[in-house]
C-alpha cells in the first residue's frame, strides 16, 4: 500500500455569510498543504462553544459535479448534500465539510471514464478498480485537522460509511454517533447504493 501524504495544518483563508433555503450559515474557506488540500467549512451556530457542551452535527461531504451541479440520478450525491444541509440547519451547531474528492478521490475525468465502463455493465467498484484505482481513495485526515481547527473534537457523524468513521477516530476525531444518512433516492440509483452496501460495507437500510 503507497504511503500516504503528510497532511498540512488548515487555516481558515476567508469567512462569510451564508443565507440558503436551508438556514443562515457561515461559509469558510480552508487551506492546508498546497493547492490538492482545500475545502469549504458550511458552519451553523458556534463549533467550538458546541463542543465544549454537545457534540457539533457533522456531514463531510465529497465533491460531485454530476450529482450536486447536474443533478445526476446515477448517485445519491445531491440528495445527501440537501438532507444533511436541512438536518445541520436545523440543529444549533454544526458543520458540512465540502472537500474535493470527486469520483471516491479519483478525479472528474477519471470518474467520468469510470461511467463509460459502467454503462458497458460494470459497478462503480470494478470500473475503479478497472482503471487502476481503490475502490475508494479518500483520506479523511484532512477533514480531521479541520474539525479539530474549528474546536470539533467529538461530532455527531451524518454517514453511512465505517471506513469514514474508522479514518477520523483514527486521526484523533471522536464520533459520539454515526447519525444515518440516506434520504430519498430516486430508482435509477438503486443498483448503485446496493453496491456501496454489499462491496464497500456501507449502512444502508432497506436494499
Amino acid at each position: 500500500m503507497a504511503k500516504r501524504k503528510q497532511t498540512g495544518k488548515p487555516r481558515i483563508v476567508a469567512r462569510a455569510k451564508l443565507p440558503t433555503r436551508f438556514g443562515n450559515f457561515e461559509i469558510l474557506g480552508i487551506e492546508g498543504r498546497g493547492p490538492s488540500e482545500t475545502a469549504v467549512a458550511v458552519v451553523k451556530g458556534n463549533g467550538r462553544r458546541a463542543a465544549s457542551k454537545n457534540a457539533p452535527l457533522v456531514r463531510i461531504h465529497s465533491q460531485c459535479l454530476t450529482g450536486d451541479i447536474l443533478a445526476s440520478e446515477r448517485c445519491d450525491c445531491r440528495a445527501q448534500l440537501e438532507y444533511s444541509l436541512s438536518k445541520i440547519g436545523k440543529s444549533p451547531h454544526g458543520i458540512l465539510l465540502y472537500l474535493p474528492q470527486e469520483g471516491r478521490g479519483i478525479g472528474l475525468m477519471n470518474k467520468l471514464k469510470a461511467y463509460e465502463l459502467q454503462d458497458a455493465g460494470m459497478d462503480t467498484v470494478e470500473a475503479n478498480r478497472k482503471l487502476g484505482f481503490a475502490a475508494d481513495s479518500r483520506d479523511y485526515r484532512f477533514s480531521a485537522e479541520i474539525l479539530k481547527l474549528l474546536g470539533a473534537r467529538r461530532v455527531r457523524l451524518l454517514s453511512n460509511n465505517p471506513d469514514k468513521v474508522k479514518q477520523l477516530e483514527d486521526a484523533g476525531v471522536h464520533i459520539a454517533e454515526r447519525v444515518p444518512c440516506q434520504p430519498e433516492t430516486s430508482d435509477t440509483s438503486r443498483a448503485y447504493l446496493r453496491t456501496k452496501k454489499n462491496k464497500l460495507g456501507h449502512i444502508l437500510a432497506g436494499l
